[in-house]
């Protein structure tokens, strides 16, 4: 197992576990805030009070970090956290190490005097690409104080006081983003940092299932739905829906590469995006006019990509309700601040092309096997059970697969997906 090693962009050795960052302890976090110019030569970390480890994520390991500083000052942060892209003891989560690359360039841009949105303020990162290795320190939320709301997990939003206003703050955010980015005040050299690659991303998110397949799995939520009556919305699994869904996602599959070559072909579409932005990757709090604003967190696997992406990374765990009444006005306003903060101007029709196509193939790719996930997570599943049930409120896997296939469904039902398909 690596140790240490030196790292790309700051010349300096870093930590590749939390083992190695405890041993390097004060001596290499002062020599790493004093390099990505957070702390002055004359100053010091003369104390770690807090090493303890974060639960949870998908990649590497992470550490809540508090530390004190020889000459404590206003401005300097005591309450961290660490996030490595390796976890050595799980290859599984090891394989998304490289998520952690983009997300370090990003923080050095996020300190640039025109970056448009609140993020964690970085304190210091790098990253090895040989080996995948890298270590990200910055500020931690303080959930819950100063003002700043609880934190909110996904595919709950019917706990979530004012989800309007929430979402609206966080669609905002990133189409500043976004807009700044196709500005150009973020910097010439951006594209070079976030290459966008259509081949790549068109290869992404493949259908993996023939058209036998897919109807099988149509049937199969139908019999789910049967089986557990109160977990799927009626317009959803209603008989002729399902056969309309049979006789159209053949069509998907079918004209998969021409989709994914018409979301790869817009350039207007393609901008520096989250492409995760859901309730549970941001903090929310309220300026002194009673604004609700929001910062985003969680930053990997950051780059340029069709807004249609990310705007589904943010709402795919909205409540279908809401985006029955307040998706294309959710879309406008996505529109107006990408447009205002230097984006060029995109008919919503268009937008809504994209997303509903982007939404129709991801959802063949990854949510038509819900039901024996859900199974699988919930054993004793019973057909009294709702999507209210504590044990989808324990159980993130079950709730959000249930949670993304009724609002995919949904849209198709609603939106005529294969009306879209037959203007390409």
């Amino acid at each position: 197992m690596e140790h240490w090693v030196h790292g790309d962009g700051m010349g300096l050795s870093i930590p590749a576990h939390m083992d190695a960052l405890r041993d390097g302890g004060e001596t290499f976090l002062t020599t790493a805030f004093r390099s990505g110019g957070v702390l002055g030569a004359d100053n010091a970390v003369a104390r770690i009070t807090q090493f303890e480890e974060c639960p949870g994520g998908s990649t590497g390991r992470k550490v809540f970090l508090s530390i004190v500083y020889e000459k404590p000052a206003a401005g300097l942060l005591e309450t961290l956290f660490v996030k490595f892209s390796r976890d050595f003891d799980d290859p599984i989560r090891d394989r998304g190490r490289d998520q952690l690359e983009p997300e370090v360039r990003f923080a050095a841009i996020s300190r640039h005097p025109a970056f448009p949105i609140t993020v964690p303020a970085c304190l210091f990162g790098d990253y090895h690409h040989a080996s995948g290795t890298g270590i990200l320190i910055t500020e931690r939320i303080g959930f819950g104080m100063g003002g700043i709301e609880p934190h909110y997990d996904k595919c709950l939003d019917y706990e979530l006081p004012d989800a309007l206003a929430h979402y609206r703050a966080v669609i905002t955010a990133n189409a500043s983003l976004a807009g700044a980015h196709k500005s150009g005040h973020l910097g010439e050299n951006l594209g070079l940092l976030f290459p966008f690659d259509p081949a790549a991303a068109a290869a992404s998110d493949p259908i993996r299932y023939d058209a036998r397949q897919l109807r099988n799995r149509i049937a199969r939520i139908a019999a789910f739905a049967e089986e557990f009556p109160r977990l799927l919305p009626a317009n959803i699994v209603a008989s002729d829906f399902i056969a309309q869904l049979s006789a159209e996602m053949p069509l998907f599959l079918e004209r998969q590469a021409e989709i994914k070559t018409f979301l790869t072909s817009a350039p207007d579409l393609i901008a520096l995006c989250h492409w995760n932005a859901n309730i549970d990757n941001a903090w929310f709090w309220r300026r002194e006019n009673g604004a609700l604003h929001c910062g985003l967190m969680d930053w990997g696997r950051v780059g340029q990509m069709n807004i249609a992406l990310a705007l589904w990374g943010t709402l795919s765990a909205a409540e279908p309700d809401m985006l029955d009444d307040q998706l294309d006005a959710l879309l406008s306003l996505f529109l107006r601040e990408y447009e205002a903060h230097g984006g060029p101007a995109i008919p919503l029709t268009q937008l809504q092309d994209h997303i509903f196509l982007y939404v129709a193939t991801m959802g063949m790719a990854w949510l038509l096997d819900a039901p024996p996930i859900i199974r699988a997570q919930i054993p004793d599943l019973a057909p009294a059970h709702d999507r209210f049930d504590i044990r989808f409120k324990k159980s993130e896997a079950a709730r959000t697969q249930l949670h993304m296939l009724t609002n995919v469904l949904n849209l198709w039902q609603r939106r005529g997906f294969v009306q879209i398909l037959s203007r390409l």
